[in-house]
């Protein structure tokens, strides 16, 4: 079993296993793959450009006339140079195009006439304009990592990530924002351990913003106490339909009346080689086999999203399916299956994953985001969490597993 578990940390794959679809490979996509070396170079050219412009600006002035300038291209350099140096990088940005003009100026005898004296005050000016953009680009930044860390804070607070082993399950999880720089959104996942089993919940709030925020808060603290003392899934699910009918009462405008959530709800007794799911309007789970085949589980009878309950009352039931050693259990919210490519096709994790073989949960969600992110071209058009569970098979060594 030596070389089963090399063979793990070393991407997933063992030999014998089906061989990785280019565009789904365990470890995702090769190293220097020309869109990363395209934006790299793209990095890199900016980053320069300032020094760029100062080059060209020099080159234009000595072989053009003396009554022709290029004081657009050092007026540019400094700006340019505000963002994207430091202080000092921007200061010494100004101080090379303003020594090249008056070099420049001098060798073509034109630093007497009065338009060459305004271009050099000109150029001087913008020159510490930039310095003074640069100090209020350094405090901006350094407010935007304190919002990003309050961001992290709260996520964590909110969405705390699950130890990567609970009951002997291996457990790992990913959420992806759809809106650039955001931790939060509507989204939701709380894996939590009760003398029941392991209990998961993966859902998907309505709206965005903080009220979708407070939404999950709700949503994850009632589940955590619910999962602790009631004595089934289905009392779980009517637990949380009770707690977001307290929560819509206190909401005003349209959000009382059509707040929802779905949700999937599943439960991993101690012991037994089966999954219990409640499904609330959910997209279904996807079980991968150790062989690499691939099953949905779809809910037998359809059930409303939880928070309408005023809709009508109908009792929940869950299914129960065999969860064999060596099988992971992925739920995902929708942000994963209505992730659209150029041409508009939807991402199909079913089609993806048939065939794939994983040795961890961690590598399955790693893989599986980025290709979603490939598939969408960086752009998603809604929030996305996943949440995989895999039983070990007996005999599997206890260690720690790398993507």
């Amino acid at each position: 079993m030596e070389d089963e578990g090399a063979a793990a940390r070393a991407g997933g794959r063992l030999p014998g296993d089906p061989v990785p679809d280019p565009g789904l490979g365990d470890e995702g996509p090769p190293a220097g793959s020309p869109p990363r070396r395209r934006t790299g170079y793209g990095r890199a050219f900016v980053h320069a450009l300032p020094v760029l412009l100062i080059a060209v600006a020099i080159l234009y002035d000595v072989f053009t006339p003396r009554y022709f300038t290029a004081g657009p291209l050092y007026t540019a350099a400094p700006l340019i140079a505000a963002p994207l140096y430091s202080r000092r990088g921007t200061a010494l940005t100004g101080v090379a195009v303003v020594a090249a003009v008056i070099g420049l100026q001098l060798g073509k005898g034109v630093a007497h006439y009065v338009d060459s004296l305004t271009e050099l005050i000109t150029i001087a000016t913008v020159a510490v304009l930039a310095v003074l953009v640069n100090g209020l680009v350094r405090r901006s930044d350094e407010r935007l990592v304190s919002v990003r860390e309050i961001a992290e804070a709260a996520q964590r607070a909110v969405l705390p990530e699950p130890a990567e082993r609970i009951a002997g399950f291996e457990i790992a999880v990913c959420y992806q924002a759809a809106q650039a720089d955001a931790f939060i959104g509507g989204d939701l996942y709380a894996v939590q351990d009760s003398a029941r089993g392991v209990r998961l919940i993966v859902g998907d709030v309505r709206g965005k913003g903080m009220g979708a925020v407070a939404a999950v808060a709700v949503v994850i603290g009632a589940f955590r106490e619910a999962a602790e003392q009631e004595a089934t899934l289905e009392a779980v699910a009517q637990r949380l339909e009770r707690a977001l009918a307290r929560e819509g009462t206190r909401r005003e405008g349209l959000d009382a009346f059509e707040g929802f959530t779905t949700a999937v709800l599943a439960e991993l007794p101690h012991g037994a080689g089966t999954v219990r799911i409640v499904n609330r309007g959910h997209p279904p789970p996807l079980l991968l086999y150790a062989d690499g085949t691939l099953g949905a589980l779809p809910a037998r009878e359809s059930a409303l999203p939880l928070g309408m309950g005023e809709l009508g009352v109908w009792p929940d039931r869950a299914d129960e399916v065999a969860f064999p050693g060596g099988a992971t259990l992925l739920l995902y919210t929708d942000g994963l299956t209505e992730a659209r490519d150029a041409k508009g096709e939807f991402y199909d994790p079913q089609a993806r994953l048939t065939g794939r073989v994983f040795r961890h949960p961690t590598t399955l969600l790693d893989t599986l985001a980025e290709d979603v992110r490939r598939h969408s071209g960086g752009g998603m058009a809604d929030d996305m969490a996943l949440l995989a569970v895999r039983r070990p098979r007996r005999g599997d060594h206890d260690h720690c597993h790398e993507p």
